[in-house]
Parts: structure tokens; C-alpha cells; sequence
């Protein structure tokens, strides 16, 4: 055994002692596959072994749809081959509401020991080094809104259909204090859990929709942030088992109704200073920010393939939504697609840039990841900015849009998915085998709901998410 792999062994050692010490039996190893549902490998917590030699499973599941069915790309497919599920033993987490059991995220190797050339998280980890080696830090953060119902009793929520109704558990309005009062318990335990777990919450508070709610937690390194925001998922969900209900992060709860979204957030530093404190520079952005933010403004009608990745992602989409439909950015617009927030003027970490049209279908490894390639092909190519968009685009007239330069994002998966095709730039950073699965999933999501009315889409993707 080498030295690395002692301490790794030893590390694994210590760290299954400590959770059997804290009354954990069980780890849950995740890995979150192209259409944004998070999936699990389950294993005694005696991890020395995981941590050494893995733990099978397919990769057959980086073609899985939404809907548990399997299509197939030119690398990825069918019954053969095999992965090594590597558990990430720094972010172990003793799970709060689910007593007996811890968590981990893990990156997916081969047999040989080698990266997975579609391992989504390990896509992203490479696309933070990139930006190292220009000198980049990035701190990203998600917002996770979600809806809650009671669970009707002895009804199994995937049998659910366009007919389905829901027992809201809150009445009170919009961002009302009277929904807070109805669920204090449960929201208490939820920041709580999330506390207990290291997990630094921001806020949390009503949302817009029925039953509908906001959790915000501190921006961290990009792959910790998408660790991050799987772990607030299921821990939201595992909350509301225990208080007799359940989440969904659906894009689209009911259609026609405001949607789940999960804006990301990101701020850019350079030798520890935030590039958007600039003195005397427009908007108080230095080069490499105007540069990083233009590419992925650029990049947008391609990354949506990457955070809007479902059919029912654009019923979400939807003008004068605050979902940020059109391509373009503002000083603190909530309906533009990239809104640039400055923060308090004494907040040196304050400004920092939000992604408005992502939600929690995305896997959020390839949401960072391909949010960092796109800024980073927009500080190579010396992307600009145009004019900020006061106001909401979706009230101008189409000539005066187009006068302004501002064009509506890909209004169907199909469309975003053509643009993502296209777009040589996150072909390069995602590499072939990855890119082709994550389109590959994308056209039978296409396939599937091709002839399906909204509310048919709502319903069959309402309790995936």
C-alpha cells in the first residue's frame, strides 16, 4: 500500500469510527446524472473500503432520463461497462433528519483508477482549475425554492396525474408572515437541519406560488456549492417526511403558475480582492468581470440546455415572471436573465452576479461547470457588455427589443438544445463523452413530451425533482 493510499485508509479508518461513535449505520453515496436527478448508492458506514476501491454501479445512468428511462449516445449506453463510485470522505455530513444516516457526494472513476470522462462533478473541479491557473477564484451559491403539500395518505405521489389536486399545508400570501406562523415548526427544523449539517443559511422565506418557499445558503468554492445544493435538497425533503409532507423542486408545480427556479449566484476574485469593487470602472466591474460576465451572457441560449434541462423547465419560462427570459443583463433587474447585484457599499464580498433562468432540474455540477467555461471563453475572447436593460423587456414592443439588441432565450428544450450542440466552447471544456450524453438525454426528453399539453408535463415531472 503507497503512502497517499495509507492515509487515505487511515483518514476512511478514523472517520467510520467517528460516525459509528454518532449512531450513523448507513452512508449515502449520490452522483447526480444528466437529467438532474440525484441518485444513490447506499453502504454500511465502514468506509475504508469505498474509500479505497469504490463502489460499482452502471454508466448506463449517464443516459437515464427524467423518467427512469434509458436512451443512449454514441460512448454511453446499454448493459456493459462498469464505475467506481469514490466517496469525497471531506464532505461526509451526518444527516440531521434522517437519524443512523450520513451522506457524501461522490466522483465516478473507472477500474483502472481513471476519471470518468462523464462524471459531471469532476467536470466541474476541472473547470475550477482552469480558472486557478488565470489566477480566478470563483464563490458560487444557490437559491432553492421549493413547494410543499400535505402527503395524501395512501397515495404514492408518482401515481399522480393532471387531475391531481394538493392539501397546501399555509394559506397566508405571497412572502406573508402569516405563512410562516402556519409552518414555524417545519421551518424551524428545516434551518435547523441545515444548521446541524454545516450548512450556512442565508434566509429562507415564502415564496410567490401555493405552498411555494426560498432557502438561501452562502456562497462557497463551486463544487462545494453544488454539493451544497443536493444537500439542501434532500434535506428539505427529508424534513418533510417527518412533518407529514412533501417537497417539490419541480421547474413547473402546477403550469400556468409561477415555478420552482434555482438562481445561481457568483462572485469573481483575484489574489483574495472581489473583481467587482473596481474604483472608477463601470459598474464598479474590473476587465476580467465585464470579460467573464459577457461570456456567459453570450453563452446563454446554450447554457440553458445545461440549467433549464427539462420540458417542464420552460413552462417556467415565462416573461414578466422574474425568470429572466430575454437575453440580457441589468444592475439589479430582476427580469433580466444575468442581473448584476452591487450589495452595500462597505460589503467587500457584496457584489457578486445571479443566473435567473436556471432551476433545480439541473444537475448542478454541469450548471457550475458550464457557467465557469463560458465566462472563462468570454475572458479569452475580451467579451464586452452591452448596455445594461432597465425595467422589464417583456413590456417593449418586438422592434423596440430588437432595436436594443435584446433577443427572447430559447423558448423550448429543442431550441436550447441546438444552441448547446452548437456551442464549440462547452463542447471543449465538457469534452465529447459528456457532451454528447447531456444532449443525448435532452433529445428523448424532447421525445418523450413531444406531444404532451402543459399540464401533462407539469403532472409526469411534478414529484422527479
Amino acid at each position: 500500500m503507497g503512502t497517499r493510499a495509507a492515509e487515505q485508509h487511515e483518514e476512511a479508518r478514523q472517520l467510520a469510527a467517528r460516525l459509528e461513535a454518532e449512531g450513523v449505520r448507513n452512508v449515502a453515496l449520490t452522483w447526480v446524472d444528466n437529467a438532474g436527478i440525484t441518485r444513490v448508492k447506499t453502504i454500511p458506514a465502514q468506509l475504508a473500503a469505498a474509500a479505497a476501491r469504490g463502489v460499482g454501479m452502471s454508466p448506463v445512468f449517464d443516459v437515464f432520463t427524467s423518467d427512469d428511462a434509458i436512451t443512449e449516445s454514441e460512448h454511453l449506453g446499454g448493459p456493459d461497462g462498469d464505475l467506481r463510485l469514490i466517496p469525497d470522505l471531506d464532505r461526509v455530513t451526518v444527516l440531521a433528519a434522517q437519524p443512523g444516516w450520513a451522506w457524501a457526494p461522490a466522483d465516478r472513476y473507472d477500474q483502472l483508477g481513471r476519471p470518468h470522462p462523464a462524471c459531471q462533478r469532476q467536470f466541474a473541479r476541472r473547470m475550477v482549475e482552469r480558472a486557478a491557473a488565470a489566477g480566478l477564484e470563483l464563490r458560487m451559491g444557490f437559491e432553492t425554492e421549493w413547494v410543499v403539500t400535505r402527503a395524501p395518505d395512501g397515495t404514492h405521489p408518482a401515481a399522480a396525474g393532471p387531475d391531481e389536486t394538493f392539501d397546501y399545508p399555509c394559506a397566508g400570501p405571497a412572502y406573508g408572515m402569516t405563512r410562516v406562523v402556519e409552518l414555524s415548526d417545519y421551518l424551524r427544523d428545516v434551518t435547523e437541519a441545515l444548521a446541524v449539517q454545516g450548512l450556512d443559511v442565508l434566509q429562507l422565506h415564502p415564496e410567490y406560488a401555493p405552498g411555494q418557499f426560498e432557502v438561501t445558503t452562502a456562497a462557497a468554492d463551486p463544487v462545494r456549492a453544488a454539493d451544497d445544493v443536493v444537500l439542501v435538497r434532500e434535506t428539505i425533503r427529508a424534513v418533510s417526511v417527518r412533518h407529514g409532507l412533501r417537497a417539490s423542486f419541480a421547474p413547473s408545480f402546477v403550469a400556468g403558475q409561477v415555478g420552482n427556479g434555482c438562481h445561481l449566484h457568483l462572485g469573481l476574485y483575484r489574489d483574495g480582492s472581489s473583481l467587482h469593487r473596481t474604483p472608477d470602472a463601470s459598474w464598479g466591474l474590473a476587465p476580467d468581470a465585464v470579460a467573464f460576465l459577457g461570456g456567459v451572457l453570450t453563452a446563454l441560449p446554450a447554457l440553458l440546455a445545461i440549467g433549464c434541462p427539462s420540458p417542464a423547465s420552460y413552462l417556467r419560462l415565462q416573461p414578466s415572471h422574474w425568470a429572466g427570459v430575454y437575453q440580457c443583463w441589468g444592475v439589479e433587474n430582476r427580469e433580466a436573465a444575468l442581473r448584476l447585484i452591487t450589495g452595500a457599499p462597505d460589503d467587500p464580498d457584496g457584489g457578486h452576479a445571479e443566473v435567473k433562468t436556471f432551476d433545480a432540474a439541473a444537475n448542478p455540477y454541469l450548471a457550475v461547470g458550464a457557467v465557469l467555461a463560458a465566462g472563462l471563453h468570454g475572458i479569452e475572447t475580451a467579451a464586452q457588455l452591452p448596455a445594461p436593460h432597465v425595467g422589464d423587456p417583456g413590456t417593449l414592443g418586438v422592434r423596440e427589443r430588437a432595436r436594443r439588441g435584446i433577443v427572447r432565450l430559447p423558448a423550448t428544450l429543442t431550441e436550447a438544445a441546438d444552441r448547446l450542440e452548437k456551442s464549440a466552447p462547452l463542447y471543449e471544456a465538457m469534452g465529447e463523452v459528456l457532451h454528447g450524453a447531456v444532449l443525448a438525454v435532452r433529445r428523448a426528453e424532447e421525445a418523450r413530451f413531444a406531444d404532451c399539453e402543459p399540464e401533462e408535463i407539469a403532472a409526469a415531472t411534478r414529484w422527479r425533482w
